[in-house]
């Protein structure tokens, strides 16, 4: 019961997350402000165990979730087949940007906090 109260809290989340993009004219897709909104719900305690039971849940049946992608994929084959070295030369590249980026922000901060407030 407590899963489906968790479901039904990140539903509601991304739900209000997309009727403020959308009332607002944000920029930003609807569910991102729905995980903000859940993050901050998430900081009074009563909301927690329902969301914790929800994500065990949806983690434990993960494998499940990557089916469709899969069919999907394999459904989309002659595609595949002649766009597939220019998505994998996109997606090698955009890793490898992604983890330079990561790295160089860790770098960064991890020094901003080795200094202190009085050296800055």
């Amino acid at each position: 019961m407590q899963a489906l109260q968790g479901f039904t809290l990140i539903l509601l989340m991304q739900a209000i997350g997309e009727g403020i993009v959308r009332l607002l004219h944000l920029p930003l897709p609807g569910p991102v402000v729905g995980m903000a909104l859940l993050l901050l719900a998430l900081s009074w305690p009563p909301m927690r165990a329902p969301v914790q039971a929800c994500a065990d849940f949806l983690l434990s049946h993960m494998a499940l979730l990557f089916v469709p992608i899969s069919v999907g994929v394999i459904s989309q084959l002659p595609l595949l087949q002649q766009y597939g070295v220019r998505i994998a030369i996109v997606l090698l590249v955009s890793t490898v940007a992604g983890l330079a980026v990561t790295a160089w922000f860790m770098q960064a901060l991890m020094q901003r906090q080795t200094k202190g407030p009085a050296d800055e």
